[in-house]
């Protein structure tokens, strides 16, 4: 039920009173007590105030918020990305009831790792009785082939998040424990940074505590436990298709880790090894974000084609922290909540502090004929979250939905295997305010909240939270279910949160690069070529539409020039062989997604590579990578004239980032040798096909304006374009940035920079290549030179390119990206 609408410019106060007439009982605002409901008024008031009185509008500027910082996640089956649903209004949470929350997932978290620990080790919860063998051997993330294998300072969990709700009457349950993949943290960072952005002070006026102390304990308890006293850690993703690709880009950058694939990585004599451009380098740590099944194929599942054979043997060597152990996702099953409360009495001597929801496990007879008692009152679900008979849903069925015939199915089912079946209570979850459709809403919440050792090997909790906002039924999916929305959760203090110390924290300073993975190398070096090549054929299709200078070249291809023009975008693939119009051909090129080489598929191939760089491209990039092409109506030349030009200079934009903004490490290397490759193989193309012996005129004009060298030119000469001057210009001239000369002589610095991997001190393929290369045309002139010439350096040039790939990229990756482009 929606808040009144709201009139434009309304105070807070009259936000907040709307609101509470239709919040429901135990309504997180509704219900707090009177000092934390008055913070709840003031956030309130202020967020009026910045919005002006509309809540549409608020809405709208956390969404951009988000948006600029490349928040992105998909539902299993989409091929593209969805924006983040960030809503404007954070849920606050006064500190006392957190402290309480706190303590009870830090207990939690100890007991997680306890039972974890006896499961792989001693295993004497089996064998005393006090858990049943078949929780353990039922769950398909049980791993038998970890038993015997210890961490190496006994930690299986580093981390750990915790699925929680609040009901009516205000007490804190534990939904789901998730200690196999940490997904939602990254998310609520990212939450936390959209609303600050979007919302200036407010945070900190709130008396909001940081997340960035608790980021810091968690790498630091990451390296803590890795063998070298400076490690090297990887953050092991399955890939940029997985459902959170773009959270786990965002947190290797800001914590620092190497993002890596398993076929980026290699074990070697028990050691995990990265495959860089300087070799192999060792890797002491990972924090993976797969499942124990991927990890290896060669020790879990052998269909696995995203881990890494014989990772387990490095695990099993003691050399590799990695977190979560292998196999620690067995307490995931809602089985173990059945005996969670009994565990804690035996190895704490406690109670938990934050309860389960009450869950029957149905391979005891006693709690299966209770279920089969309340089914009505109950839901019920795979007790290893698996596909089982009977229901319709593995996950939740409430059991108050089954007809007659459905549940006599389910009786039949559960009296065959009843270990495969829990019975949970029903949750009645509170609610929290949402802006839905320019009102005030009250939605129902969970939170995830995460855990995290420190250095020290103790429990942190982050002071924060992911918050899910129901948008329909079901809320307990692994991340966001569609129609969900987020919210970010703050902890709020009475007094203000002083900033953090950098005291005795304050890391060595470096002036390297750090590491380079060769698959990094592949696509950065490729992300170029893709680029450059975008770029020239948008001149090409402004040279058709628009003409150069002089050269009147008219709306058909009656003209050689532009015949010339148009067989060069046939035979990269922009446009079709049949052709009626000029300008039906150009509108093709630039946004016929089925031509291969047409401007929209070359930018979607700039983005699919942008995607494997998400951790190494800045959000502006990103951004632009990502933006749609310009609307256009083929017909219309201007408009198509002026698409192109908008396209180009977006392209220059993304120069310019480059040339600034770039550090001038081994990735921008290979990020501008891609371009300098593609802008010499095309200038070679160019001068064959426009600066022949033959040369007319306007053939020399429209080279010169798709080498962008007109202004050069008429600076120089003061007559019109000869073929002697202008092949000097744009293949021989060593400072014209477009001409071939320089782009071989750029080509050879970058690769003379490189690392070697020989020690005898003789150059490795490609920089013998390429110092060939820019010598091939350095005693040359215009008046020299010939097609031979250009037919030589554009086959050298394609050889040098294959060497710079067989010496420093992965193969397979090599191959696919090439094969695109050629």
């Amino acid at each position: 039920m929606a808040a009144d609408a709201l009139a434009p410019r309304t105070s807070g106060e009259a936000w907040a009173d709307a609101y509470l007439r239709v919040a429901p009982a135990g309504d997180l605002f509704a219900g707090a007590a009177p000092a934390m409901a008055a913070r709840w008024r003031d956030m309130l008031e202020r967020l009026t105030a910045q919005a002006q009185g509309d809540p549409a509008t608020l809405a709208d500027h956390v969404a951009r918020q988000a948006i600029d910082l490349g928040m992105a996640f998909r539902h299993t089956g989409d091929e593209e990305e969805r924006s983040w649903p960030l809503g404007p209004v954070p849920l606050l949470i006064d500190a006392a009831e957190w402290a309480h929350i706190e303590s009870g997932l830090a207990q939690r978290a100890e007991l997680l790792e306890r039972v974890i620990s006896d499961i792989y080790s001693t295993q004497s919860l089996v064998r005393d009785g006090k858990l049943p063998a078949s929780i353990i051997t039922g769950s398909p993330h049980y791993w038998r082939v970890m038993t015997g294998a210890t961490p190496r300072r006994g930690h299986y969990l580093h981390f750990y998040a915790a699925d929680i709700g609040r009901g009516p009457t205000g007490e804190w349950r534990v939904l789901a424990d998730r200690v196999r993949t940490p997904v939602g943290v990254g998310y609520a960072l990212e939450n936390r940074l959209a609303l600050s952005r979007a919302t200036g002070d407010l945070l900190g006026a709130m008396h909001a505590r940081r997340l960035a102390p608790f980021f810091d304990d968690l790498r630091r308890g990451l390296a803590a436990d890795c063998e070298r006293s400076d490690p090297r850690i990887g953050l092991l993703t399955p890939g940029r298709f997985n459902q959170s690709y773009a959270e786990q880009a965002h947190l290797a950058r800001y914590l620092g880790l190497l993002l890596v694939e398993g076929d980026d990585l290699i074990v070697s004599d028990g050691r995990l090894f990265v495959r860089t451009i300087q070799g192999l380098k060792r890797i002491d740590g990972l924090w993976r974000w797969m499942d124990s099944r991927f990890l290896d194929p060669l020790a879990f599942d052998g269909q696995s084609h995203i881990g890494v054979p014989d990772l387990y043997d490095a695990c099993a060597h003691g050399g590799l922290m990695v977190s979560n152990w292998p196999g620690a996702g067995v307490i995931e099953s809602r089985a173990f909540a059945a005996f969670l409360p009994q565990l804690a009495q035996a190895m704490l001597g406690r109670d938990l502090m934050l309860p389960n929801i009450a869950t029957w496990w149905c391979g005891q007879p006693r709690e299966c004929d209770h279920v089969r008692a309340r089914i009505d009152d109950l839901v019920v679900g795979s007790a290893f979250d698996q596909d089982v008979a009977g229901l319709p849903d593995a996950h939740f069925t409430p059991g108050s939905t089954l007809d007659a015939g459905q549940r006599a199915a389910l009786f039949d089912a559960m009296a065959l295997r009843p270990m495969d079946y829990v019975g949970q209570e029903v949750v009645k979850l509170s609610t929290t305010p949402a802006i839905i459709d320019g009102q005030l809403t009250p939605l129902p919440f969970t939170l995830r909240i995460f855990v995290a050792r420190d250095g020290n090997g103790r429990w942190r909790v982050m002071p924060g939270g992911f918050a899910r906002l129901a948008g329909h039924g079901d809320i307990r999916a692994a991340l966001m279910g569609r129609g969900d929305m987020s919210a970010d959760m703050c902890v709020i203090d009475g007094a203000p949160v002083p900033p953090d110390s950098l005291l005795g924290g304050a890391p060595a300073i470096r002036r390297v690069g750090g590491m380079l993975p060769a698959k990094a190398a592949d696509n950065l070096f490729w992300l170029g070529r893709y680029i450059e090549r975008t770029e020239m054929t948008l001149r090409l299709i402004r040279a058709i539409v628009g003409g150069s200078i002089e050269a009147d070249l008219g709306p058909s291809v009656a003209s050689p020039t532009m015949a010339r023009l148009v067989d060069r975008l046939v035979a990269w693939g922009a446009a079709p062989a049949r052709h009626d119009a000029v300008g039906a051909l150009c509108a093709t090129a630039l946004g016929d997604m089925r031509q291969s080489g047409s401007v929209r598929a070359l930018m979607a191939s700039v983005a699919n590579i942008g995607e494997g760089l998400r951790d190494r491209l800045s959000s502006d990039v990103w951004r632009l990578v990502r933006l749609p092409l310009p609307t256009f109506d083929g017909n219309v030349t201007e408009t198509l004239l002026d698409a192109s030009s908008r396209m180009i200079e977006r392209i220059s934009a993304l120069s310019g980032l480059a040339a600034e903004n770039m550090g001038r490490t081994e990735g921008w290397r290979f990020h501008d040798m891609g371009r300098r490759m593609e802008r010499a193989v095309n200038g070679c193309g160019l001068v064959t096909l426009f600066g022949g012996d033959g040369a007319s005129a306007d053939d020399l004009t429209v080279l010169l304006d798709l080498m962008d060298s007109q202004i050069s030119y008429r600076t120089r000469y003061l007559t019109g374009p000869a073929l002697a001057p202008v092949r000097d210009l744009v293949a021989l001239e060593p400072h014209n940035p477009r001409a071939i000369a320089y782009q071989m002589s750029r080509l050879a610095e970058h690769i003379s920079a490189l690392p070697t991997l020989r020690v005898d001190g003789m150059p490795e393929e490609p920089r013998r290549l390429a110092d060939a290369l820019a010598a091939r045309l350095a005693p040359l002139t215009g008046d020299m030179l010939t097609m031979a010439d250009i037919a030589d350096v554009e086959s050298r040039l394609l050889h040098l390119s294959d060497a710079i790939g067989q010496r420093y990229f992965l193969q397979l990756h090599k191959t696919a990206n090439a094969d695109m482009l050629s």
